[in-house]
C-alpha cells in the first residue's frame, strides 16, 4: 500500500473535541509535526475531518526511513591528580565533629473523631409537593392604529 505524510498546518486551539481526538488518533501532537501512514479508508476518512487543519502529500523515502535516536552525550572522567597530605603534628589536630543531637520524637497524632451511624442525625425529607403552573397576568389589549 502507499504511504501518505499527515502534518498539522493549523493550531488545534478552538477545534471541537472530536476533531482534537481525530488529531490524538491520527498521532499528531504538536503544530507543524508530521506522521507517516499507510493509505487506507479509515485514515482518509480521519483526514477528511480535519482537513482544514491538515496538508497531505505522498510520503517519500527519506520520510519513511526512521529518524536516528539522539544519543546520550558521554561524559569524559578525568581522574584528579594525587596530591601529598601535608603533615600535620600532633598541636594542630584536625577539629572533631560534635555528635548531632537526636531529633525529638514527632508527637502522635490525635485520632479523628467520627460519627458513627446511630449518632447521626436523621435527615428529615421534605413531603414533594405538586408542581402547579402560575396563573399567568391579564394584559392589556394592543392598541391599533387607525
Amino acid at each position: 500500500m502507499a504511504k501518505i505524510k499527515i502534518t498539522q498546518i493549523v493550531s488545534r486551539i478552538g477545534s471541537t473535541a472530536r476533531q482534537k481526538r481525530n488529531l490524538d488518533a491520527l498521532g499528531i501532537k504538536k503544530l507543524n509535526r508530521s506522521v507517516v501512514h499507510e493509505d487506507s479508508n479509515i485514515i482518509k476518512g480521519m483526514i477528511e475531518k480535519v482537513r482544514h487543519l491538515v496538508k497531505v502529500e505522498a510520503a517519500t523515502e527519506a520520510d519513511l526511513k526512521p529518524k536516528a535516536a539522539k544519543a546520550a552525550p558521554t561524559k569524559k572522567v578525568v581522574a584528579a591528580p594525587k596530591v601529598a597530605a601535608p603533615k600535620t603534628s600532633a598541636a594542630e589536630k584536625p577539629a572533631v565533629k560534635k555528635p548531632v543531637a537526636e531529633k525529638k520524637a514527632a508527637a502522635p497524632k490525635k485520632p479523628v473523631a467520627t460519627k458513627t451511624a446511630a449518632e447521626k442525625k436523621p435527615v428529615a425529607k421534605k413531603p414533594a409537593t405538586a408542581k402547579t403552573a402560575a396563573p399567568k397576568k391579564p394584559t392589556a389589549p394592543k392598541k391599533v392604529k387607525e
